[in-house]
């Protein structure tokens, strides 16, 4: 697998739900985790990350320390952004 963890524009040319998506599956959690992580139910979490909706304003800050990402980088794709495990 590539490590996309040096490359420091990685998310920028993509949007708010693509960069969700990346870090949850960077972070190696489902969807069901992530959603019951951030209290919402999966098919919400599906519809962010679709870029069908986006998380409430309020909610953004927990969704990016959830996914380790840096809050920046959850909105614009600069900043600190997710790590992708090594496989052995």
């Amino acid at each position: 697998m590539y490590d996309m963890s040096n490359e420091r524009a990685f998310g920028q040319g993509d949007t708010l739900g693509g960069r969700i998506s990346l870090a949850r599956a960077a972070k190696g959690i489902s969807v069901e985790d992530a959603a019951n992580l951030n209290d919402v139910d999966p098919d919400v979490w599906t519809i962010w990350e679709n870029d069908r909706d986006a998380p409430a304003t309020h909610l953004l800050e927990t969704v990016a320390l959830t996914l380790d990402v840096s809050l920046l980088w959850l909105l614009d794709g600069r900043g600190f952004g997710p790590t992708w495990r090594r496989e052995a």
